[in-house]
């Protein structure tokens, strides 16, 4: 009975593991996140305060309308170009994450399954058919999971792919 529940134990520090490791990942990728959102904060305001010095010096409202302009351009392409890392970073996080849990269910359903296996071949009568349709069960939804990340990879490949084209142009 101690290798029961120590395989279940070994089992339920794996998927703990993978759960820091998550964490871990989402606390990593918030503080990239956050460290653009400070910096473009930061040039944005030290810009505004750049052009309302500007503009209180210029006489001329056609200066004045033109340095406007300016201002709002160079706004507007900083925020494209924090919005693009941003996005990077959530597509780059999808991406690991897509693989970590490709990685937890291919390991975790294979010790899940030898778990399962040594359980219900101590348990007394006939227990085949219930291994054999688990194994079945587990075998459908680690297929049903690749597909889905497979497409999920490539909606996103997709649009990141557009989005870098975009950029280069």
């Amino acid at each position: 009975m101690a290798t029961k529940t120590e395989q279940f134990s070994e089992l339920n520090r794996k998927n703990m593991e993978a759960a820091m490791k998550l964490a871990q990942m989402s606390i990593d990728n918030s503080q990239r996140i956050m460290a653009i959102q400070v910096d473009a904060a930061k040039k944005l305001f030290q810009e505004s305060v750049e052009s309302a010095k500007a503009l209180a010096s210029i006489k001329d409202p056609q200066q004045a309308i033109a340095l406007r302009t300016q201002y709002a351009q160079v706004t507007a392409q900083q925020m494209i170009e924090t919005a693009r890392q941003i996005s990077e970073i959530g597509n780059a996080s999808r991406t690991q994450f897509s693989h970590m849990l490709t990685e937890q269910l291919t390991n975790g359903s294979k010790d899940m399954m030898e778990t399962f296996q040594t359980f219900f071949t101590s348990l007394p009568g006939p227990s085949g058919n219930v291994v054999e349709t688990m194994q079945k069960a587990m075998a459908n939804a680690t297929e049903a999971f690749e597909q889905i990340a497979q497409a999920s990879a490539t909606a996103f490949g997709n649009t990141g792919d557009k989005a870098t084209a975009k950029k280069k142009k």
